[in-house]
């Protein structure tokens, strides 16, 4: 793989609420790759999980002008890394061989343990975080289960589902009261780019809030608000995994909706935040503990509340596919950390090929 350019699958779109802001990742990316050392396949996922290629496929997702696009899609066979054409009734045919796979699908479907499912079993290397931490991360009441039982303090929380809304609406309402006195956010358990997150002042706000959030979801997280700033630490690496600098991320809105993160210029990202010494260690120190108790593998982005007045910490969640938009955070981050944005992408890709490696050595049978 190092004499020759790398076939570099990137994936992009996907069903999700954040498909829009994965396009927008797999622009940044696609114009920071070198094509020196890469030969970039780039592949789109609609909205009803089909997978195109085509000339302008980007641009083309973007316009939402997909007729004409070829039908693409993997075995999952392991060593097959082909990457097929197809039409209804015909055989396959080749369309690219690829060595190696990069996923830019946030949220459902592509950041959820899902997809890296499926590049598991063909066992191609692939950028980023394996089935366990992207499905834990994604999960954000699973997630604080597993950060608890580590010692890294969460905000207090329940997790309901729709069905126990529709049975016993009531009683949901009541389960949720008692987190503690209102503001309280409702989320997706499993989506991210605050898609579908609602603060609620209110009783009224909250029923408003369940039925926006289970929309995305059939389970909705209930958190208890604080009045907290809001820091951010990118996380790079596999085994011995570091931290960026702190950044702070001052929001546009009541929080850092979707509307404030992508849809207006209000929000204000500091980097570095403006935290002492002891703070900035803590913070970056929590992130790693957060990376290795989900065995996270390449990047995370772990967000975090610092609560007013008392300077408590409280991880928030964690990003297994974090953005990569020229305005993300993440890259943000490590670039005021000495990282810039392409050396970040060849890290990235080295870090992809040396767990691809490392498992390439376990025993898949029993031998005496």
């Amino acid at each position: 793989m190092t004499a020759k350019k790398l076939r570099m699958l990137v994936l992009f779109g996907g069903r999700s609420g954040e498909h829009e802001v994965s396009l927008r990742s797999a622009r940044s990316v696609l114009s920071q790759l070198d094509p020196q050392k890469h030969e970039v396949i780039p592949v789109g996922v609609t909205h009803d999980g089909r997978w195109l290629a085509g000339d302008d496929i980007l641009g083309r997702f973007e316009r939402r002008e997909l007729a004409g696009l070829a039908p693409v899609t993997f075995i999952p066979e392991p060593g097959n890394w082909t990457l097929y054409g197809w039409e209804p009734g015909k055989p396959l045919h080749t369309w690219q061989q690829v060595d190696l796979v990069f996923p830019l699908i946030h949220g459902t479907f592509g950041e959820d343990g899902t997809l890296q499912g499926l590049l598991e079993l063909m066992e191609i290397p692939y950028v980023s975080c394996g089935v366990l931490a992207s499905s834990a991360g994604m999960d954000k009441g699973i997630f604080k289960d597993v950060m608890r039982s580590q010692g890294v303090p969460v905000v207090d929380w329940i997790v309901v589902t729709g069905t126990q809304i529709a049975e016993d609406p009531q009683g949901m309402l009541d389960a949720c009261e008692k987190l503690g006195p209102y503001p309280l956010f409702t989320k997706p358990a499993n989506l991210g780019s605050s898609v579908g997150i609602s603060k609620c002042r209110s009783r009224s706000d909250l029923i408003e809030g369940l039925m926006d959030a289970a929309r995305y979801d059939r389970r909705i997280l209930i958190e208890r608000g604080i009045d907290a700033r809001e820091i951010e630490v990118s996380v790079l690496g596999n085994d011995d995994p570091d931290a960026s600098v702190p950044g702070e991320v001052i929001p546009g809105d009541e929080f850092y909706s979707y509307r404030a993160k992508y849809l207006d210029d209000s929000s204000r990202l500091i980097i570095p935040a403006e935290l002492d010494e002891s703070l900035s260690a803590e913070l970056r120190g929590l992130a790693v503990q957060a990376f290795k108790a989900l065995d996270g593998a390449g990047m995370v982005r772990a967000d975090f509340l610092l609560e007013r007045g008392s300077n408590r910490i409280y991880l928030n969640e964690v990003n297994t596919i974090p953005g990569f938009t020229s305005i993300s955070m993440y890259p943000k981050l490590w670039g005021a950390s000495g990282v810039p944005y392409p050396v970040l992408l060849e890290r990235l890709i080295a870090l992809a090929l040396e767990r691809h490696q490392e498992k390439r050595r376990l025993i898949r049978r029993y031998e005496a």
